[in-house]
């Protein structure tokens, strides 16, 4: 897997944000945004697990996801098997049995 760059990584989110300006234009207005939560006196730094790509890559899903920018608050790493799972399913659904 090639590492990307953090140039890299502004540039896909300029060109997503382009996407998203262009296809909003053509949709019917976006629902209201909820309200935002009241901040938080202290600002968290990110935990050292997360690296600054990491959290502009996880930036800029929440903007495409949402369609406007949000306030990161906290970011916890979760322990599943859900992904292996689905991907176990998806392989054996896959199989023929005749």
């Amino acid at each position: 897997m090639a590492t990307m760059t953090i140039a890299d990584l502004e540039s896909q989110i300029a060109e997503l944000t382009r996407r998203l300006a262009q296809l909003e234009a053509h949709s019917a207005p976006p629902p209201p945004a909820p309200a935002a939560a009241p901040q938080a006196a202290e600002v968290v730094p990110a935990p050292a697990g997360i690296t600054e790509e990491e959290l502009l890559a996880i930036s800029a899903a929440i903007a495409a996801f949402l369609g406007v920018r949000a306030h990161i608050k906290q970011i916890r790493l979760v322990s599943t098997n859900a992904w292996a799972q689905q991907g176990r399913v998806s392989i054996q659904a896959s199989h023929s049995l005749g």
